[in-house]
């Protein structure tokens, strides 16, 4: 294992991804009760013309895709703090080497060191951009 961590900050950065953790599950809980008690699907059933259903539709998308982003988010948390149990947690998955102590204070669940992370991007770019 190679970090530049000391105690003091990886028990901070532990503490950042646990706060996380239970503010992600409780929005995860919160928009599926949201989800229940509107019952977009209901809505949708008896809407009276395409303009309400495509509206009902987008809502339920909508919802879908915020509780999607949010379980991503968690997963992600749920590993950093597996690699923090595991004595993973700083080491670049690429190289080995240390993840920057300010790259993981800015972004926790960092799993790479900024220069792999260039080279991930610029070789996996989506190039999926909206177009009209």
């Amino acid at each position: 294992m190679t970090t530049d961590l000391s105690r003091e900050q990886l028990e901070e950065l532990k503490k950042k991804l646990e706060e996380r953790r239970d503010v992600l599950r409780k929005q995860i809980r919160d928009e599926l009760l949201k989800a229940d008690a509107e019952r977009y699907s209901e809505l949708a059933g008896q809407v009276h013309d395409p303009e309400e259903a495509s509206v009902a539709d987008m809502l339920v998308d909508l919802n879908l895709t915020t509780i999607e982003m949010h379980v991503k988010e968690l997963r992600e948390v749920e590993d950093a703090l597996a690699r923090i149990r595991d004595g993973d947690y700083g080491t670049c998955i690429d190289c080995g080497g240390p993840i920057g102590v300010a790259r993981l204070k800015a972004y926790p669940t960092a799993v790479r060191c900024i220069r792999c992370q260039d080279r991930w991007e610029a070789t996996h770019a989506t190039g999926n951009t909206p177009a009209l």
